[in-house]
């Protein structure tokens, strides 16, 4: 607890410090993505002229790096420049899923449903409650960083308990159990965009579903609530004691406390509710098996009649989208915060303006990976690497570890998910395919590790309105404040997330619906 002033910096407080100058020492995401995008155009040229060439795993043929720094690349990159941006895999499915959750979160659903969760939670079990409502609010974008986290400082303090014992446990569901989840949200049909284009470096036909991680991430949210929750009163609550300071008591902040649902927002949630069990029960019995019941199982795949790439898993952003709007509008109408079809459109329009920086970056992102795809220097890196990792002889196991503390440590200096794994996934998703895993494993690895170190990395976006909320009611606390809380919980998760991954290699369970551990197209092993 900050109680005491401090005269020097600790050792952790003067790491951090280098870290957070080495983040900030980089450059936007979207001109990192421009640089790389030239500096892929450069080597394509070095690699032309140094010969490099392997010999494709699958097929035997030769495969040459291609130089684009000639009037035949000059010609495709300004032919293709559109082309790239537009075609991009993880951009529609983002655009159209935001567009149907907008009308949710801009009716007052989201905020309404999540308060209603925590408001009805008795005490003791208020801090499970609270993580658990956390990692369920990654579904609606940045909801859980702007709403959650400073109202479960509200409900602890109105419960006796120390606020910012409230906020870390909030905070380390919404960005330490980011990749969590017990439904699909948007980062799910991003990620294995960007993972299906990298895989498509060694099999252009590889298809990677959006539910690609959903039975390992929903394994995940009781596993974080629970690891959450041990870190909460083990850790934290010590530090903060629930004994209610003077800070916490002022008349301003007793007057914030009042976070009761309006009887308006209770009639929306009704609203709400019927549209759900309707919805549901309409999917359920696209899901039931032909002749089950009167048209029954018509989203199953028309063929074969299995679930598997059935127009129901092929079309999961599309339900997302209109799961969103039917319960947005729902809620909206009987919130009375709909009242017209221009509501509904504003609420779709608010949802889309929040991406237009994520629009430029994927403008260049997109391009970087098109040219790292026609130089073919992902496969060869791919094809290279995985012969040296092969003679190293790691089993899957350490292989895999190994990766999720990489992808951690790369967390703690570029924060978006996004934007780490469309520069890592051409170049090991072809590498653990090359050696017999799955783009779907990889991809399961690398949310572990994203995930972990979100709660105390620096360049995380939201990191410095979480200091700003803890110095609500801890006013001297800082940088090395919020990481000294959150550790514990990064600790904690990587170690009890990476175990539970290896049980699931060991065990050879699958990851999500048709998604292998291992690469079929690999012969040898």
């Amino acid at each position: 607890m900050t109680d005491q002033p401090t005269t020097r910096k600790s050792a952790l407080d003067r790491f951090l410090d280098v870290v957070e100058r080495s983040g900030n020492a980089l450059p936007h995401p979207a001109t990192l993505f421009a640089m790389l995008a030239l500096l892929v155009i450069l080597l394509s040229w070095v690699a032309a002229q140094f010969g490099l060439a392997v010999q494709h795993p699958s097929t035997g043929a030769t495969v040459t790096a291609v130089n684009l720094l000639s009037l035949e690349g000059l010609h495709r990159i300004l032919t293709n420049l559109v082309g790239n941006f537009t075609s991009f895999a993880p951009l529609g499915t983002v655009l159209v899923a935001l567009i149907g959750i907008g009308v949710a979160e801009h009716s007052g659903l989201m905020a309404a449903a999540l308060r209603k969760l925590v408001l009805a939670s008795p005490r003791v079990l208020l801090t499970p409650i609270v993580v658990f409502a956390g990692v369920m609010s990654n579904m609606a974008s940045e909801i859980g960083y702007v709403l959650l986290i400073p109202l479960a400082g509200l409900i602890f303090r109105s419960a006796g308990r120390h606020p910012i014992v409230g906020m870390a446990a909030a905070f380390s569901g919404v960005s330490g159990g980011y990749s969590a989840n017990l439904l699909i949200g948007t980062i799910d049909p991003l990620l294995s965009g960007l993972s299906q284009e990298a895989a498509r470096l060694v099999d252009p036909a590889y298809t990677v579903s959006p539910l690609a991680n959903w039975y390992f991430m929903a394994v995940s949210t009781p596993l974080i609530t629970l690891l959450g929750w041990f870190v909460a009163e083990r850790f934290t609550a010590p530090r903060f004691p629930d004994a209610v300071s003077s800070v916490m008591s002022r008349p301003e902040e007793a007057a914030e406390g009042s976070s009761e649902l309006s009887a308006a927002e209770r009639r929306g949630l009704r609203f709400a509710g019927v549209a759900l069990l309707l919805l549901v029960a309409a999917l359920v019995w696209s899901m039931l098996p032909y002749g089950a019941l009167p048209g029954a199982g018509f989203l199953r795949n028309p063929g074969s009649g299995e679930l598997l790439n059935s127009p129901l898993l092929s079309g999961v952003v599309a339900i997302i989208f209109f799961f969103g709007v039917v319960l947005g509008l729902a809620y909206g109408i009987g919130a009375g915060t709909i009242k017209s079809d221009a509501d509904v459109i504003r609420g779709m329009s608010a949802s889309m303006t929040t991406l237009s920086g994520y629009l430029v970056l994927v403008f260049f992102a997109a391009q970087f990976v098109a040219f790292f795809n026609w130089t073919q220097l992902g496969l060869i890196f791919a094809v290279n690497g995985a012969e040296s990792l092969r003679a190293l002889g790691l089993p899957a196991l350490p292989l895999f570890v190994s990766f999720i503390l990489l992808t951690a440590t790369i967390n703690l200096t570029m924060g978006s998910a996004s934007a780490k794994w469309a520069l890592m996934a051409p170049v090991f998703v072809p590498m653990f395919m090359l050696l017999g895993y799955s783009p779907e494993l990889t991809q399961t690895a690398y949310r572990v590790g994203d995930s972990v170190t979100n709660i105390i990395s620096p360049m995380m976006s939201y990191f410095a309105l979480i200091i700003a909320f803890f110095q609500k009611y801890e006013p001297r606390a800082g940088l090395g404040t919020l990481v000294a809380v959150m550790l514990p919980y990064s600790l904690t998760f990587l170690i009890g997330w990476s175990l539970v991954f290896g049980l699931w290699l060991i065990f050879g369970l699958p990851i999500g619906p048709d998604s292998p551990l291992t690469y079929p197209a690999v012969e040898e092993r």
